[in-house]
């Protein structure tokens, strides 16, 4: 406790307004709450609901992740590496046993050793972990992997080493330089039988599954597996640093992504759509009519675990719905998401309130937990982290027992159950048996028009996956149903392996399907199939005017829901994914021209740049002409192969269309027609736009003043120690990995510490009048870098308890500051100077736990690195 109260004492360094300047009519606008239970770190969760602690520190220090089986054995990621340690051996994998449901640990196993360990899967008597692999030999990062360790004998503890289902999913240059702070993160398993990966703007080079197969992909977005590691490809590409996918019963995906693109690190939340192009880093602000939007931009966070809850053992208003946690603002959100045509709208609302939240699960029997890393700091904390237990008032325990000795009938049954993770449980046991008796009990769940389509698309992913090539005509079948339309048209083309197999006509005539989403789940579906025959028809599709290009220098909506675009945008990518060269030049011109030329900006071929040379030459039409332009400029270069050996930092340059832009083949050719188009040109300024726009650098063509792309280098510390200004210009990973490199002057940290204005609320000595928050000795409880990281992140590890206090009374009173001493009739506060208030219980009108530090943000940014080193080291020094 005294730990987490010096945490928050020293974000108050500044100038405080008042008490007394809160007005009442501010004050009036808080309503009173209730008192929160004495659990620890949490608060302001719904009343519905009641939460418990389930595990401490001593069990699960610095939990980064969590899973949680049917049967109610909760899975902890013990990471105290953390997302910017580096020295291997201080992960592993903690399994939790309630016996009598208590809410309270029974039965605690050390269930495997594994480092950063940052997705837990538990399936049957498996455990999919996705974790850190370091060296031996060297000590150092070699990568991440996705492996599956077994507990045949359920005792708590893996039989033995782990198999690798994935190799090499993140990258190990940047593993060993910076930690996994951007790295490879959540796992979840989807109804289709999926594992799906979150991965993190590190990207991967050449990461192999099972088969063999490799993959490369620059950036991040979220991966897919089957379970026994085959079958690895790209689902969405174009985000950030995700750290987990909710997955509904319909396999809608949502993420709460960190973007820290340079303005802050805002959150936003997405629907991802299989196929689909999110644009982070290099279309997302500049080219936005190129991208599927996020469907809101939530302000500052950091997101973490998440999970969509489907659950009929819950409060129906907290049913069905993405539950998504985040970190830096230790709060679990709700996004309440409605249909809007292919996608959806969305509304957050706060659900629980905990200290540096990480991840959430639930299990079988409605089973709710969540970890939290409690404060425990970018390389993990021994003391820090806890994990509660959630569970509604009015719900009673049923247990779910394990399934390995039920029959096939009865695991169907299941398939009925209004728990996701049941008929989740259910379908993956029924893959384990004959599959003849899986795939017949299965199909009768998925053709039993009278259950709810939930139930009834579980059956269907269970079937397809039992049945395999021999159920395509039963989906077939299945397909004219409009109720299982959609889905089953997804599920035709799911499998690589079987697309073959797959006749064209269902998804071709779901192109005109009155409903938008069987015409999406048919575009995908049709550039899936790998038949060129479909590109004529995929070319059909309308582009709406909302297919509109940022003005040059001005950033585009890429945070507003745009349902119109997606069918033009997975067409696009279907088409790209064709190669339909051939069927987009034939295009130009037609009622198709507009996606022809859109989907040829991302054909680097040969053929492409002559058809468009060719189409440009046979027009007389301006318009026609100057879109060809933009195309062929767009070409002029491409996106450079990428070969894991670079990455674009914490704060990439964002202005597109490529990061590391480098000329091709057919680049000479394009550079020689637009030089000649140019010359005659009346018309300069266009092709100056051009150039700036594409970043052709033609020197001839002049350009606005853009930013420079360039590679993160390495930190010459010599260099920029004394630049002004350094902290402020960078991400706080950045000035933490500064920190712990640099020392630091402690008599120039005391200068800065009078200069900055902390000696105006801070006292350093016992004989000096008590201001406020007592300093003296803050470097006994408070190691370096949690210091550093109280004053970068105001609002990272304000614990219940130790929150600001605002409290309005009666005589058109206010009071903000702590709480001190609390009893029935009184309530002890004390402000930032020191004084002290003794309100009586039965004058205070409402009462409010502020979400914000007194302390804003930025305090230190025009600081040197140097210098805020240097203000570090003397206040670890003070251990008075």
């Amino acid at each position: 406790m005294k730990s987490q109260l010096a945490l928050l004492f020293i974000l108050l360094i500044g100038i405080w307004n008042s008490t007394e300047q809160n007005s009442a009519e501010k004050a009036a606008s808080y309503p009173v709450l209730s008192q929160a239970d004495s659990l620890r770190n949490a608060s302001n969760w719904p009343a519905e609901f009641t939460i418990t602690n389930f595990a401490s520190a001593d069990l699960v220090p610095s939990p980064a992740c969590l899973a949680v089986a049917p049967t109610g054995e909760v899975f902890v990621g013990v990471d105290m590496i953390g997302s910017l340690g580096k020295k291997p051996g201080n992960g592993r994998i903690v399994r939790l046993v309630d016996v009598n449901n208590d809410g309270k640990v029974d039965k605690s196993t050390s269930y495997a050793v594994v480092d950063n360990p940052r997705g837990l899967l538990p399936v049957g008597n498996q455990l999919f972990v996705l974790h850190t692999i370091f060296s031996k030999e060297t000590g150092l990062a070699t990568g991440m992997d996705l492996v599956v360790f077994d507990d045949k004998n359920d005792d708590g503890v893996a039989d033995g080493p782990s198999r690798p289902l994935i190799e090499h999913i993140s990258n190990p240059v940047f593993l060993k330089s910076r930690g996994t702070d951007h790295a490879t993160n959540g796992i979840r398993m989807g109804i289709d039988g999926w594992i799906y990966i979150a991965v993190g703007d590190f990207g991967f080079h050449n990461a192999v599954d099972r088969s063999g197969t490799k993959l490369t992909m620059l950036g991040g977005g979220i991966v897919r597996v089957r379970p026994d590691g085959t079958g690895m490809e790209v689902y969405t590409h174009g985000m950030r640093n995700i750290y987990d996918v909710a997955i509904d019963p319909f396999m809608n995906m949502f993420t709460r992504g960190n973007t820290n693109d340079g303005g802050g690190w805002n959150i936003r939340f997405s629907n991802q759509i299989q196929s689909g192009e999110y644009g982070y880093p290099v279309l997302f602000k500049h080219f936005t009519d190129e991208i599927l939007p996020a469907l809101v931009d939530v302000g500052g966070g950091s997101g973490t675990g998440s999970l969509f809850l489907d659950d009929d053992t819950w409060p129906a208003r907290y049913n069905q719905v993405p539950m998504m946690a985040d970190w830096g603002r230790s709060q679990l959100y709700i996004h309440r998401v409605t249909a809007d045509g292919p996608s959806f709208t969305q509304k957050e609302e706060e659900f629980v309130k905990l200290a540096q939240i990480t991840d959430v699960d639930i299990d079988a029997s409605g089973r709710a937990y969540l970890s939290a890393w409690d404060g425990a700091g970018y390389s993990g904390n021994p003391n820090k982290g806890f994990v509660v237990r959630m569970v509604p008032k009015n719900w009673s325990y049923k247990p779910f027992s394990p399934l390995s000795k039920r029959s096939v009938r009865k695991l169907a049954e299941l398939l009925k159950s209004g728990s996701g993770v049941a008929r989740l449980a259910a379908q993956q046991e029924m893959l384990t048996r004959p599959a003849t008796d899986a795939a017949k009990a299965a199909w009768r769940i998925a053709a039993d028009t009278k259950l709810p389509v939930a139930n009834r698309v579980a059956g269907m992913y269970t079937y397809a996956q039992a049945a395999g090539a021999n159920g395509i005509a039963d989906l077939v079948t299945l397909s004219t149903e409009p109720a299982m339309r959609e889905y089953a048209l997804r599920a035709l083309a799911d499998r690589k392996s079987l697309l073959a197999q797959v006749p064209i006509e269902p998804l071709m005539q779901g192109l005109n399907d009155p409903s938008v989403r069987v015409k999406t789940a048919s575009i995908i579906g049709l550039g899936r199939l790998g038949r060129p025959e479909a590109a004529p028809a995929l070319l059909q599709v309308g582009v709406p005017a909302s297919f509109a290009a940022p003005a040059l220098g001005t950033e585009g909506p890429h945070a507003t829901p745009n349902p119109a675009i997606i069918p033009a945008h997975l067409a696009m990518r279907a088409l790209v994914s064709l190669n339909a060269v051939d069927a987009c030049v034939q295009a130009i011109g037609t009622s198709s021209n507009t996606l022809a030329l859109w989907v040829l900006r991302y054909m680097h071929d040969p053929k492409a740049v002559d058809g468009l040379i060719a189409a440009y030459k046979k027009t007389n039409d301006t318009a026609l002409k100057n879109q060809i332009l933009v195309t062929l400029s767009r070409l002029y270069k491409k996106e450079a192969d990428y070969d894991g050996s670079w990455w674009w930092s914490t704060r990439p340059d964002t202005h597109g269309p490529y990061y590391k832009a480098v000329t091709w083949a057919s680049s000479p050719a394009i550079h020689d027609f637009l030089m000649a188009e140019w010359t005659t040109s009346s018309d300069k300024k266009f092709f100056t736009d051009l150039n700036s726009r594409h970043r052709m650098e033609i020197a001839e063509f002049g350009q606005d003043s853009v930013v420079v792309a360039k590679e993160e280098p390495k930190v010459d510390l010599e260099k920029i120690r004394n630049k002004k200004g350094q902290v402020g210009e960078a991400s706080i990973e950045d000035v933490m990995l500064a920190m712990a490199r640099l020392k630091g002057d402690a008599q120039v940290g005391k200068v800065l510490f009078a200069q900055q204005g902390c000696i105006s609320c801070h006292s350093l000595s016992r004989n000096e009048t008590m201001k406020g928050p007592y300093m003296g000795q803050i470097g006994s409880i408070m190691n370096r870098e949690q210091i550093a990281e109280s004053i970068l992140k105001p609002n990272a590890s304000i614990s219940q308890g130790f929150s600001t206090v605002m409290i309005t009374a009666k005589g058109n009173k206010s009071y903000t500051g702590f709480v001190t001493e609390e009893t029935a009739n009184k309530v002890v506060m004390r402000d930032v100077t020191g004084q002290v208030y003794t309100i009586k219980a039965t004058d205070i009108l409402s009462r409010k736990e502020l979400d914000t530090s007194m302390m804003p943000t930025g305090l230190v940014n025009a600081l040197s690195y140097e210098e805020f080193a240097s203000l570090l080291t003397f206040l670890s020094n003070q251990k008075k």
